[in-house]
């Protein structure tokens, strides 16, 4: 048994969730995956998947050995990178997960630069909200808008962005401006919902933070569907300013409560567990590069 091959094969079944993908992959049968699979699992004398007709699950050994097998392929991808015929240009896949809005107003458009420079690489992106699914699901990076929620992560500040208070200029004509928090209780409010629980705004840092809870006609859990509340002038919203980073620009929302803002990081997130492979940390720079110029941008308020 090719030892190496094996773990290759193991770590590409864990990122694809599939055999017949990696079969497909590697332009062999199933069952010749299957049977590499078997062997390793042999080898060590442990089961490291869990398997149905319709999924496999990491067992804990099998976790322990991905997380182990990833940093030996990441050191020896390191290691040709750097000697002899790595000095080539990187080539493989990078896993990422991206909240979905994020990903369509910011980071496909990207990705075309990032694939010219880099014609020997592919980016596989998922959409998801939290970046502790990088852990659960074999990710080798997130990309996260706010604090960093889970101390078994490590990131990369690539810019930041405001937390605005934003309306049109439509709906403020009809009901005029809040001079102050408090009265925001006479206006209407796009209010986000996550799992069933309507989110705070809040304003300041520190002491002199204050929260509030907007109430309105129109909830949702999905911030593109946020962002097109407060396009249509139902109501006024608190959200990331790259949310409305066009529109703030074009005039056609409006920043409020101006000195009440706050700012937070945009970070490239990955396991602690892990060393930073060559294409991983050329993406991140790539990224970091050409976000710097969409989010330390300061709108002028309305």
């Amino acid at each position: 048994m090719d030892k190496f091959d094996s773990m290759q094969v193991f770590v590409r079944v864990i990122e694809k969730g599939s055999f017949s993908a990696v079969a497909k992959e590697r332009g062999i049968g199933q069952p010749a995956v299957s049977k590499q699979i078997a062997a390793l699992e042999d080898e060590l004398g442990t089961r490291l998947l869990n398997r149905t007709s319709r999924s496999i699950a990491l067992t804990e050994a099998g976790r322990d050995f991905y997380e182990s097998a990833l940093r030996i392929l990441d050191d020896f991808e390191n290691a040709t990178s750097r000697i002899g015929r790595g000095q080539s240009a990187p080539k493989g896949l990078i896993r990422v997960t991206v909240p979905p809005t994020f990903a369509r107003l910011h980071m496909v458009s990207k990705l075309p630069a990032f694939f010219a420079a880099y014609p020997d690489m592919a980016i596989e992106m998922a959409a998801s909200e939290s970046p502790t699914t990088i852990i659960e699901d074999g990710f080798d990076l997130a990309i996260h808008s706010g604090e960093l929620p889970d101390s078994t992560l490590v990131a990369r500040r690539l810019g930041q962005t405001m937390i605005v208070l934003v309306a049109t200029p439509q709906y403020l004509s009809r009901r005029g401006a809040p001079k102050s928090p408090e009265d925001l209780r006479h206006f209407q409010s796009v209010v986000f919902v996550e799992r069933g629980s309507v989110q705070p705004w809040i304003f300041g840092a520190g002491q002199d933070t204050k929260r509030v809870v907007p109430t309105g006609v129109f909830r949702t859990s999905d911030l593109e569907q946020m962002r097109m509340g407060v396009l249509e002038h139902i109501g006024i919203a608190q959200a990331p300013a790259w949310l409305f980073a066009a529109e703030l620009r074009e005039g056609t929302v409006v920043r409020l409560l101006t000195p009440l803002e706050r700012t937070v990081p945009i970070l490239a997130v990955r396991p602690a567990s892990r060393r930073m492979s060559a294409k991983v940390r050329i993406f991140i720079e790539h990224l970091e590069k050409t976000f710097a110029p969409c989010f330390q941008f300061n709108p002028a308020p309305g």
